[in-house]
């Protein structure tokens, strides 16, 4: 058991028969009254996504989530097939619960898929990926770094604001963890 105190963005518990992942966890001392935990959290198997106020002394049951090596194969009829890279078995994910980490998955890309139980829970992508420009504006002579960017779509679907220099065809790296977000050219 875990009380609500020790909760951190990232933890996974079990609620209400719920398995729940904290997104945002703040200690809120009002002038009146108690200490609380304000939360914010996202239902796992729904995506549903929700604030809350928990006691700090409120216990619940923390998931122990395992984590596999994969390899992204290929999408097959909305479902996102992959590769245990030890095993080499297949697990089947419906494309419409990992949409958002499909954007930064090519074929053949490594990854590493979270399992609570036999239960498939979650796709975790690289830090950064290397992705081709598909399409942007031209760029403009005499661009430089600090100018205001503009938007490039990725061979992926992801659109990233980008510096006006960068042309179709080249191929970027994208930082993955806010979202999607260029950081340099690729060598």
């Amino acid at each position: 058991m875990i009380s609500a105190v020790d909760l951190r963005a990232g933890m996974t518990f079990i609620q209400d028969g719920k398995l729940i992942r904290v997104l945002e966890a703040s200690h809120h001392k009002p002038g009146k009254g108690n200490t609380v935990m304000r939360m914010k959290l996202r239902d796992v198997r729904t995506g549903a996504t929700y604030d809350t106020t928990l006691r700090p002394d409120e216990k619940f049951e923390r998931a122990f989530l395992e984590t596999k090596e994969v390899q992204y194969l290929y999408n097959n009829s909305g479902m996102e097939v992959f590769m245990d890279l030890e095993t080499y078995e297949q697990y089947e994910i419906p494309t419409d619960t990992i949409e958002q980490e499909m954007l930064f998955l090519k074929e053949n890309m490594e990854a590493k898929i979270q399992f609570y139980g036999t239960e498939v829970i979650g796709v975790e992508v690289p830090s950064t990926v290397e992705l081709i420009v598909t399409e942007t504006q031209p760029s403009i002579k005499g661009a430089t770094v600090t100018g205001s960017g503009k938007p490039a779509t990725m061979e992926t679907g992801l659109v990233v604001n980008v510096p006006d220099f960068v042309e179709a065809g080249e191929v970027l790296i994208i930082t993955t963890a806010d979202g999607g977000s260029y950081k340099q050219r690729a060598k």
